[in-house]
């Protein structure tokens, strides 16, 4: 069948549809937010395809994955296995990196054990193998009459009980072995079961003697190293170890690595860790900042946050280490030499009596060393077994480098190993556009070209299909919880063409998020690539180049909601373009557009200007931001904007208006912060992690909704209150569920499960709090309103009536008041947080600071996105917008385009000024694509 034929789809708010896709083409599924396209890509299609697989396996293997439920849908003939590609972060596991989830840096370690060449950290010079001769007349260098244990190390690091290799030392006629350092006859059977579950070392004595015959010294580590593999291990007695092998030596200094193997070149591994930080590259490390937040205070005053509780032994030793260093105990802590206060942050240089008095009269005395604040609250955050201690401690602490490895996660004897002059670690630092020049451009010999080709030639095609998506700017030392959902979601898609799987249904969430234009077109390329091989892709989206070239075109609409759910039009984008009820249709063909402005705004004169920024990729730049306009900060991915507007300017304004503890980017100097009194945020992070968190609560409506329930008159009668309508409290919330309307199941090592509540069957109030009603509707009744019906329903009640005007304005009116804040998509989340901000006084001093908004939204969506955005602007405040959808550039007054390209190209200020000056400066890849939208 060359087609997927879908009969009666219902699913959340589809109007029974049928509908029929063409087999091995590109669809594109659009319309504006909330009209049902994720309904029936993901919903109903994908969903269906996956329960189909989960019930083509056994009955063993469902028991771990669970039932998957039907999709309300009829029929759908024709589904090829599917695979879903979305937008959700690939890890949030500190050890994930880039590299790690696309197994390129699993082919390094590979590449590094087979190639790689080892260098001795202290001469700088290859380590080369030993002959036997060469370590003999390096014994007979040390001093006369020296005693040697000569040793085999037999086992290093591995668990098993080594049977057969005991039995072999037994036959061989060795006596004895040392396991992890202790010493075991070969005829006690404690080392058959010691070493069944551990690692361990083994290592066997040979011969005792002194350096004084070079025949029986040679003769000796010849059998060390038939039995160890070419390693010997020269025990000086009452002096150090020195490890020599036929295979990895220094011949300056006792310098020896074991066998070059992929474990070695691990972070995860202990073989290859930093033993410091254990391969995660960084420590948590308590801030002197975040423990001293005001420094104008004394520590009288409670000016050390951890130590202002009114604890007499804390408050009795830090007034003994002032008096006896002459620190004035009410100073402020700013007017504190920085040498006498050191002594109380990192402790006393000399031990200092303490008188400590009990509250019963008891007095006893201490005469030790003091701690230090820091060092003290870092042991007890090691020491502590309490969960609560920890976060409590975490709350003081900021993520550093660590200072043994510097972040590389790796040990120097691993960083010694290189290819080409560079180590894996370097490799890895590179952007993948660099990494794919280098590897094409190594200086091998013969021998080693034969023996990683194969593994060079896997490694390329694994960077090539990442750059193809967009991605080059990225390094593969990357933590993988650092990625935007359009950047994990592309190296996803980027795994799926590396597989060269044909006849797989693929379904796609707005792959071109966070994409620039430049970028768009490879990603394009490589989803017709994924087609061409006979794979059908479902793609989600609002891009207009994406649907331009598609080869099937589907609206759904024609609005959001109840008023969605239906095919406007589909066939090729031309048959779209044609039909004049499709709102996308209209928008392609040019009848519908976003006007240009006809004129930029002025602002009001002022600027905030970041001096130096040097985060990340940002080249010791300074950038003025003009108060009072709309502002644009634009650039390719990876060209530096978010580090200099979230990491940089963000949290420098929120450390000074707020107290924030979050530490900000590297930079100079924030100027022109005393012109803002405040700063708001808008990302697309989540507004809440459990099904307790919705819409209606974040932005305060529910509690006007509750007052109202609470004054009428049957409330009055059983005497509720406000309390009573609450679901967070004991009272009116069914307790079964303890108000979330839905228990989580939980699944150990798969996801969470909720499941309804078989009590209040997903309500979340009692039978009592749900007799009451207003206007024949209980409460949690318009908690499953949607925002356009409960404006309606509260069309009468203005407090109510106008917060929910404003979702409305901001493109939500689709959403249903209670709807968990989990099954919020990021742009949604973002754009609920927009309109509680919305609601409040506007002061004229306010910067909005916004992360591509238009995510998730529909080009009709964007146009009422720009009309509250422009309200907020016109009110004096200043709006800041990373973005790369070019009909939200071209009405910004103020664009501020950073590149020329991503990672290490990128970093430097491109261009500046209105959108037709910026389109002027052929530099400038944002000015090269918005020329066309500005005509």
């Amino acid at each position: 069948m060359d087609k997927i034929i879908v009969k009666g789809a219902r699913e959340n708010n589809l109007k029974n549809i049928d509908i029929e896709l063409p087999k091995n083409k590109l669809i594109v599924m659009t319309g504006v937010s909330g009209s049902g396209k994720s309904s029936l890509a993901f919903d109903t299609i994908f969903a269906e395809g996956q329960r189909r697989y989960v019930e083509s396996l056994s009955a063993y293997a469902r028991q771990f994955i669970g039932g998957v439920e039907k999709p309300l849908v009829d029929s759908i003939e024709g589904l090829s296995p599917s695979i879903s590609i979305d937008q959700k972060t690939t890890n949030k596991n500190p050890r994930s990196t880039v590299g790690t989830i696309t197994e390129i840096y699993d082919f390094l370690r590979l590449l590094f054990a087979r190639i790689g060449v080892p260098y001795c950290p202290k001469h700088h010079i290859p380590i080369q193998s030993q002959s036997i001769d060469e370590m003999t007349n390096k014994v007979m260098e040390l001093e006369e009459g020296t005693k040697l244990l000569i040793m085999a190390p037999i086992v290093h690091g591995e668990k098993g009980t080594h049977k057969d290799l005991f039995d072999d030392l037994r036959s061989r006629g060795y006596a004895r072995v040392r396991v992890n350092g202790n010493v075991y006859g070969l005829d006690e059977d404690i080392i058959l079961e010691k070493n069944k579950k551990d690692n361990i070392d083994v290592v066997v004595d040979r011969i005792v003697l002194r350096k004084d015959e070079r025949s029986r010294i040679f003769e000796a580590i010849e059998t060390s190293t038939k039995l160890a593999n070419g390693k010997v291990l020269i025990n000086v007695i009452g002096g150090e170890e020195i490890l020599m092998s036929e295979k990895y030596a220094c011949l300056k200094c006792n310098y020896s690595i074991p066998e070059l193997e992929p474990r070695l070149f691990s972070f995860n591994s202990p073989y290859g860790a930093c033993p410091s930080c254990k391969g995660l590259g960084t420590k948590l490390k308590i801030s002197e900042n975040l423990i001293i937040p005001n420094r104008d205070k004394a520590l009288s005053e409670g000016a050390i946050v951890p130590y202002n509780a009114d604890n007499s032994i804390i408050n009795t030793t830090l007034k003994a280490v002032c008096d006896y260093y002459d620190i004035d105990i009410n100073m402020p802590v700013k007017d504190i030499p920085k040498k006498k206060f050191d002594y109380i942050l990192y402790g006393s240089d000399v031990p200092i009596k303490i008188k400590y008095v009990a509250k019963n009269g008891n007095v006893r005395y201490t005469n030790d060393y003091f701690e230090g604040v820091i060092n003290n609250l870092e042991r007890r955050y090691l020491e502590t077994s309490s969960a609560w201690i920890r976060d409590w401690l975490e709350s003081f602490m900021i993520e550093t480098d660590c200072a043994v490895c510097h972040g590389t996660r790796l040990m120097d004897s691993v960083l010694s190993i290189y290819i080409d002059g560079k180590n894996i670690y370097d490799l890895t630092k590179m952007s993948i556009k660099d990494l794919r020049s280098f590897l094409r451009g190594l200086k091998l010999s013969e021998e080693a070209k034969n023996i990683s080709s194969l593994l060079l030639t896997e490694i390329d095609n694994r960077l090539t299909f990442l750059v193809n998506v967009g991605l080059e700017y990225l390094s593969l030392h990357r933590k993988a919880a650092t990625l935007s959902g359009g950047e994990s979601q592309r190296i996803r898609l980027a795994t799926q063409i590396g597989s060269k799987l044909s006849g797989v249904l693929y379904v796609l969430d707005e792959p071109s998020i966070g994409l620039h234009q430049k970028d768009n077109e490879k990603l394009i390329a490589s989803l017709k690539e994924m087609r061409d091989l006979g794979n059908t892709l479902i793609v989600v989206e609002h891009d207009i180049d994406t649907m331009l070239a598609s080869d099937y075109l589907v609206d759904i609409g024609p609005k959001a909601g109840s008023d969605g759910g239906y095919v406007v039009a589909c066939g090729t984008p031309l048959d779209v373009m044609k039909c004049k009820e499709s709102i996308t249709g209209n928008y392609l063909s040019g009848e519908k557009f976003i006007p240009v402005p006809k004129k930029r705004r002025e602002g009001n004169g002022l600027y905030l200007e970041v001096v130096k920024a040097s985060l990340n990729n940002l080249k010791n730049i300074s950038v003025k931001f003009p108060l009072g306009k709309f502002v644009c900060v634009t650039g390719v991915s990876g060209s530096g904007k978010s580090s200099l507007v979230n990491e940089i300017l963000y949290k420098s304004l929120a450390r000074e208006l707020y107290r924030s503890k979050e530490e900000p980017g590297k930079c100079e100097a924030i100027l022109g912060m005393e012109n803002v009194d405040k700063v708001v945020m808008i990302s697309q992070d989540a507004i809440g992690r459990t099904p307790r968190s919705n819409p209606a609560t974040y932005v305060g409506v529910f509690d006007d909704i509750r007052d109202l329930y609470a004054n009428t008159k049957e409330s009055k009668m059983h005497g509720y209150d406000k309390g009573r309508f609450s679901f967070n409290v004991k009272g009116g919330r069914c307790e079964a569920c303890y108000g979330d309307g839905v228990k989580k199941i939980e699944m150990h090592f798969l996801p969470d499960v909720y499941v309804p509540c078989e009590v209040c069957h997903g309500t979340r109030y009692n039978k009592e709090t749900l007799q009451i009603k207003y206007k024949g509707k209980n409460i949690s009744e318009v908690l499953d309103m949607r925002v356009s019906e409960a404006a309606l329903f509260f069309e009468n009640v203005p407090v109510i009536k106008r917060k929910l005007d404003v979702l409305m304005d901001v493109g939500l009116s689709y959403i249903k008041l209670g709807q968990a804040a989990p099954s919020l998509s990021g742009g949604e989340a973002g754009r609920v947080k927009l309109s509680k901000e919305l609601q409040k006084r506007p002061t004229g001093k306010s910067v909005f600071i916004l992360d591509e908004p238009t995510t998730g939204l529909h080009i009709d969506d964007v146009k009422k996105l720009l009309k509250i955005l422009d309200r907020i602007v016109d009110n004096g405040d200043t709006v800041i917008v990373i973005e790369h959808n070019l009909d939200v550039i071209k009405v910004a007054d103020y664009i501020i385009d950073l590149g020329p390209d991503g990672g290490s190209l990128g970093g430097k200020v491109v261009a500046l000024g209105t959108p037709e000056e910026v389109s002027k400066v052929k530099k400038s890849y944002t000015g090269m694509w918005l020329k066309k939208y500005l005509k």
